[in-house]
């Protein structure tokens, strides 16, 4: 193996301010040599050996993620990716830029020297990159479990210069670097905070103490239970029902009719149903999410009963917008999104195999069957002419991009419906990953026409959609139930339907 320190490299010119700042962190070194840290000497070896190849920021984060809350498992993964993004800055670009052999041990007590020492070039401190670059994306997702992974990181970072292996300069230059690369990741992978939507409009709702007046339904099936211990510890008042999926409806409807505020804890789908009763009986709406995806809770920044159960306990509440669609005698309201055409297609296909090889295969398996199909699932009259479609997809309110993370509305009250259109054609797997890969860029109404071989998906903003020539048993997506359709349907929003329990900053 080569050695990672060249010593045939010609050293470089002298330079007055760099030769005094290197003989400044060359005392600073010798000066923590010379000096004795208590309690250091049983704890800060061992720490420094454990962080080495990132084992005990994997162990941390395996223990911040035991705690079983969203939060705390979006934190260690953002720990987790900051710190491999410093560990790749600091193995491709700053060992080899900077060739500054480590520190002579000679001032060093031999108690503290490392069993093994490195071989790598000491400019800049990899265990110091590694150690700030998990606890700031720890803490840039949960200023909480930052504190507390804070001093460890800090511990480590300062165990390089008391076993002797860096330079204080190559700590500080290594924490810098990895800090920047938590940064950089919250820049590719924005957090919560950053796209949570704004609280406004804000809104009248009961401040229940304890939650009295509350009663919240929950959907068995959606593995609720945690959750709701959660709760029933943040409002002990409130009166909790716990019911199968098939129940879920008609314990909804006889707890808003005893209700003053009426609350529900499951998925999408159960939220959706909650939501229509709450608007009949003109509740406000208290979401706990409890299933896979919680798109609407996690857009309304609501993530577990501890939030929600300050939001309830002090009143405080939004206004949020509603998507309501009929076709013929059917009418529904969404709060997430509705689509018809392939989506539908895929749902059905799913649930028909997936109690039968489990759910990821038959995720697979609908993808496949759906897609190698040479007829258009959709047909549809907008605007006065018909259209092959292989997606119709309308968003409650704008869905945005941001950076690599999927779409997301950063507004639940803009009063516009989010159109977007995946038109007919050969080649439908290319066409819909163009659709999924494509940005939300706005385009002109007059887009919504196919153009070109292979054209990006059309989008447009609009508050009332009608659509025609709907072929009979189409199947319709909202909220991940599925219906069918047929003949005309029409789709509007409704602005600041429905109020809904939200913790405020």
């Amino acid at each position: 193996m080569s050695p990672d320190v060249d010593l045939t490299v010609p050293k470089p010119g002298r330079h007055a301010l760099r030769d005094r700042l290197l003989a400044l962190d060359s005392r600073l070194f010798e000066i923590g040599a010379e000096r004795n840290w208590p309690l250091a000497e049983p704890l800060l070896p061992r720490l420094s050996r454990s962080a080495n190849h990132g084992v005990l920021w994997f162990a941390t984060a395996a223990a911040v993620a035991a705690a079983r809350t969203p939060r705390a498992r979006r934190a260690a993964a953002r720990g987790l990716a900051s710190l491999t993004l410093a560990s790749l800055a600091i193995n491709t670009l700053g060992k080899r830029s900077v060739r500054r052999p480590r520190p002579l041990l000679d001032p060093v007590p031999a108690v503290r020297h490392l069993k093994r020492q490195p071989i790598t070039t000491s400019f800049p401190s990899g265990h110091a990159a590694s150690a700030a670059a998990f606890a700031t994306g720890i803490a840039l997702e949960s200023p909480a479990w930052g504190a507390v992974v804070a001093p460890v990181a800090f511990s480590v970072a300062m165990s390089r210069v008391y076993t002797g292996v860096h330079f204080p300069s190559d700590v500080l230059a290594g924490a810098a670097l990895g800090a920047g690369a938590a940064f950089a990741v919250r820049g590719l992978v924005p957090t919560r905070a950053q796209t949570g939507p704004p609280p406004r409009p804000r809104a009248a709702a009961p401040a229940l103490p304890g939650g009295d007046g509350l009663v919240v339904v929950a959907n068995r099936a959606s593995g609720s239970a945690d959750r709701m211990r959660v709760l029933h510890r943040e409002l002990p008042a409130a009166e909790l029902v716990e019911c199968e999926p098939g129940e879920v409806k008609d314990e909804l409807a006889k707890a808003a009719a005893r209700a003053r505020a009426l609350g529900v804890c499951g998925g999408d789908g159960t939220v959706n149903a909650a939501a229509g009763i709450a608007l009949r009986h003109g509740l406000p709406l208290a979401v706990l999410p409890g299933g896979t995806l919680n798109h609407f809770a996690h857009d309304l920044s609501v993530e577990d009963g501890r939030g929600l159960g300050r939001a309830v306990r002090e009143g405080e509440a939004v206004r949020v917008d509603v998507g309501r669609f009929a076709s013929g005698d059917l009418e529904g309201v969404f709060l997430n999104t509705l689509s018809l055409g392939v989506y539908p297609e895929l749902v059905r296909e799913r649930e028909r195999w997936s109690h039968r090889i489990g759910a990821w295969p038959a995720e697979v398996l609908a993808v496949l069957r759906v897609l190698r199909t040479d007829r258009h699932p959709l047909r549809v009259e907008l605007r006065g002419e018909t259209h092959p479609l292989w997606l119709l997809f309308v968003g409650n309110c704008l869905y945005h991009r941001l950076a690599l993370t999927p779409g997301r509305r950063t507004d639940l009250a803009d009063g516009q419906l989010d159109v977007r259109v995946v038109h007919g054609g050969r080649h439908p797997a290319l066409r819909l990953l163009s659709a999924a890969l494509a940005g939300p860029l706005p385009l002109p109404h007059s887009r919504l026409r196919p153009s070109g071989r292979y054209p990006r998906p059309a989008q447009t903003k609009v508050s009332r959609l009608r659509l025609t020539g709907i072929a009979a048993g189409t199947p319709l997506a909202y909220d991940g139930e599925v219906t069918d359709v047929a003949g005309e349907m029409t789709v509007e929003k409704l602005p600041e339907a429905l109020t809904v329990y939200r913790p405020l900053p």
